[in-house]
């Protein structure tokens, strides 16, 4: 019965692209020419922080900035696709025009940008906050709803209370370079760290750009007593 259901609402409201609004034939998410357009981070990418290597021969598979730059406050940072003209459409109507339906497509390719982190098993996904007056203008916090629909996929507990953005910050998009990491600096803290305590966790968010927000976020799960923290978003800014 569900099933004819289904047929008879895809027959009066056929599934459309969610970018272009082409009429699809099945619920895919995106037609040929759209899903083409994307560019997906594959290998070779840098073991530890996940940016696209040139080569595979790039010396122990690490990128020149973290052969450098050996302490990190995350296990692994990962991505699905590169944040460009083409993925940006798609991520920015979810984030603020109430496209909240991509939720559920863009936490696929979560699962799929994460693959490594969940291999090295995850005990708790943890979606970066937003300040409660943004949420109320909002109306949603997106990383929230891109958390619980990878739950759902991974089997594994999505916790949207413990970590709190307890200071009001202006958006990250105002700002560039060291602006950015004053701007969140000591934004965030745990509400109930027995929650997260021991705990393998991985942060999500919709883009990371410079990592300044993930980076302070993961500071207090540390110091709360994670026992280490893992990023994984949709989309990265690669200069």
């Amino acid at each position: 019965m569900n099933v004819i259901f289904q047929k008879i609402i895809d027959t009066l409201l056929p599934p459309r692209c969610l970018k272009c609004g082409k009429i699809l034939g099945d619920a895919n998410g995106l037609c040929a020419d759209c899903f083409n357009e994307i560019t997906f981070i594959s290998k070779p990418y840098c073991e530890h922080c996940g940016l696209p290597l040139v080569s595979e021969n790039t010396i122990g598979k690490f990128c020149g900035n973290c052969l450098r730059n050996s302490k990190s406050v995350f296990r692994m940072c990962r991505s699905a696709v590169v944040y460009d003209e083409h993925s940006k459409p798609l991520i920015l109507n979810f984030k603020f025009n109430d496209r909240t339906e991509n939720a559920a497509f863009l936490a696929k390719w979560l699962r799929l940008g994460g693959k490594d982190i969940f291999a090295q098993k995850v005990d708790i996904i943890v979606p970066v906050p937003l300040h409660y007056t943004r949420l109320i203008k909002r109306r949603y916090n997106q990383s929230v709803l891109l958390a619980r629909e990878l739950s759902k996929l991974e089997g594994v507990p999505c916790d949207c209370r413990s970590v709190i953005r307890h200071r009001k910050t202006k958006p990250q998009v105002d700002f560039s370079g060291h602006e950015r990491i004053r701007n969140v600096k000591n934004a965030f803290s745990v509400k109930y760290p027995e929650n997260l305590k021991g705990k393998r966790v991985v942060l999500i968010d919709d883009v990371m750009t410079t990592g300044s927000t993930l980076k302070e976020c993961a500071k207090v799960i540390l110091q709360a007593g994670a026992k280490s923290v893992d990023t994984l978003t949709v989309a990265r800014v690669i200069k």
